[in-house]
């Protein structure tokens, strides 16, 4: 096991939704490590509303504070214009983007049967067009430098399915469509792409929390506020720091892959494919009568993307064909 030290020496980060939470954990963690890093944040509340600089404006005077480089940042990445001058605020400071993290994100839960577009949209802004918007104009730094490290936040609530959370699930599970394509295409550049499903005690569930309906029974209230005091404190923000730095550092070895952090324990989700059931006649009631021999796990595979489960599918029919 090596006992050497990463370090981000000369190398710059961007990172969304830095003043607080989550991000800033980021941003300290990867300052101490010798990053340059931009600090944005629009300072805004949970759910986006509002705006200030002073949580951009603190979280970088604590870095600099504490002996390392960074400078505020506090535009929105709601807009084309606002991510292009989020990445401006690093290569005028510093001359290029190494990093950038994806964190910036906001929460408006509600029953789909209430969700209307004024409470979805917002969410696919910041979550969604809001990576896309910073990543366009880091992706060609990144490639006329030849690297790049690039890490999106996806989520259970996407990937898993949640009560409430129609909007907030769609953003995040199409990040992670966003992080497979950006892995394949950043392949030939240096530029590797991943994702994190942080579990963490912060604002944002703390606002998730606070919305849901308090249990009616005193004991199981009882039992949810004994929840909440002996096990999500133990969800230090601070404990997702390590693998978001491992993933955006230079020595990561893997690309286009998702990660779950929570209270210490890391762990990867991802997508697998049944080994199946095949009939080239294949009938309504095929489906119905094998469902379990199609959902049947065992054996199942991990393909690394569409080619590899077009592969997949030609070796059943081949091997059909060979009986």
């Amino acid at each position: 096991m090596s006992t050497s030290q990463l370090r981000f020496d000369d190398q710059v980060a961007v990172i969304t939704g830095a003043g607080g939470g989550l991000g800033k954990e980021y941003a300290l963690l990867l300052a101490s490590r010798g990053a340059r890093v931009v600090v944005n944040d629009i300072g805004g509340s949970v759910t986006g509303d509002g705006s200030s600089t002073e949580a951009a404006d603190a979280a970088a005077h604590e870095i600099r504070e504490l002996g390392g480089q960074a400078v505020p940042d506090s535009h929105s990445v709601t807009s084309p214009e606002g991510g292009q001058a989020i990445i401006d605020t690093a290569l005028s400071a510093w001359g290029r983007v190494d990093i950038v993290i994806n964190n910036a994100g906001i929460v408006r839960d509600a029953p789909f049967a209430d969700m209307t577009a004024e409470v979805f949209e917002p969410l696919l802004d910041v979550h969604l067009r809001g990576a896309f918007h910073v990543t366009r104009p880091a992706w060609k730094a990144m490639r006329e430098q030849g690297y790049g490290r690039i890490l999106n936040t996806t989520s259970a609530a996407g990937l898993l399915g949640n009560v409430g959370m129609s909007n907030y699930g769609s953003a995040k599970t199409g990040l992670l469509g966003f992080t497979r394509v950006l892995a394949a295409e950043g392949a030939d550049h240096n530029i590797k792409v991943n994702a994190v499903a942080p579990i963490a005690y912060t604002r944002m569930l703390t606002h998730s929390i606070d919305g849901a309906a308090p249990p009616a029974d005193a004991a199981a209230r009882a039992v949810l506020d004994d929840l909440t005091s002996q096990y999500l404190k133990k969800l230090d923000p601070a404990l997702v720091a390590p693998v978001v730095a491992f993933l955006t550092h230079r020595d990561c070895p893997v690309s286009g892959e998702v990660y779950t952090v929570g209270a210490g324990h890391v762990s990867r989700f991802f997508i697998g494919r049944t080994k199946g059931f095949y009939n080239p006649g294949l009938s309504i009631e095929d489906v119905r009568d094998h469902l379990a021999e199609i959902r049947d796990e065992a054996g199942y595979t991990v393909p690394g993307g569409p080619a590899d489960e077009m592969a997949e599918l030609f070796a059943t029919i081949m091997a059909e064909q060979a009986n």
